[in-house]
């Protein structure tokens, strides 16, 4: 009986890199045409260096690809699971993940320095990218100043099963009165993809709501983000723009 091939499997190559005309092999071609005109498979192989025995790099590049359908779900993969393909491994794994998170820095770099909050969508724009890849809840507050302008990013108070006793209204309040901040705007992710709210949820945010009110700080919203899916029409959801609680 032929043996059934596990996902992390990979179709060997029918040929070598050096079989490759070479101005097409990954290196030769990202030097002619310059990395930001490359598809994302010669990235990929540039990255990875080296493939496996009967398995070059492009082809291992391109396998890794259609597993994960798209480098952000790539990158949300640990790296204990990316060492599983053939021709990975533990070292080229760690590497993949640096150059990922790298990424993912250079992104939160290019924001504005002085980001306005005013709406979900600006809370989706400026978290919704490092919360897809994420494979646990974190729950993060925004401090903002009277004008709506985030005071530095994000901050990240949990990451883990979101619960009143992780989310506690004395941390979040007492972050925001260190910044001085005027107002908060609550946000974390559910990692299946769903922003549905749980009533978890909803529990937590009008008790962060009452605290606020004691020490004279805001909360605005609560956003919970998700992820692209099929049938899926919003990748967020706003509890204030839904009229779940009463801000």
């Amino acid at each position: 009986m032929e043996r059934q091939s596990t996902p992390y499997e990979i179709a060997p190559s029918r040929w070598q890199v050096r079989d490759i005309p070479l101005q097409l092999r990954p290196r030769e071609a990202m030097e002619r045409v310059g990395e930001e005109n490359v598809t994302d498979d010669v990235l990929l192989a540039v990255i990875l260096g080296s493939g496996a025995k009967g398995l070059n790099v492009v082809d291992l590049a391109r396998g890794m690809l259609k597993h994960y359908g798209s480098l952000t779900a790539m990158a949300g993969a640990p790296a204990e699971e990316l060492a599983g393909f053939r021709g990975m491994g533990p070292a080229k794994a760690k590497s993949l993940k640096a150059a990922l998170e790298i990424g993912r820095r250079l992104h939160d770099e290019a924001l504005p320095g002085d980001v306005t909050v005013r709406s979900p969508e600006d809370v989706a724009g400026l978290l919704g990218q490092r919360a897809r890849v994420l494979d646990s809840e974190v729950f993060w507050v925004i401090h903002l100043n009277a004008k709506n302008v985030a005071k530095g990013q994000p901050k990240a108070v949990t990451t883990g099963l979101l619960d009143a006793s992780l989310v506690h209204p004395r941390e979040i309040c007492r972050d925001a009165i260190r910044t001085a901040a005027a107002a908060v705007v609550l946000a974390h992710n559910h990692p299946s993809g769903d922003p549905t709210p749980s009533a978890e949820d909803l529990r937590i945010t009008r008790q962060l709501i009452e605290a606020g009110k004691i020490v004279d700080i805001k909360v605005l919203d609560h956003v919970v983000l998700g992820r692209p899916g099929q049938n899926r029409a919003k990748t967020f959801m706003s509890m204030r723009e839904e009229g779940l609680v009463a801000f």
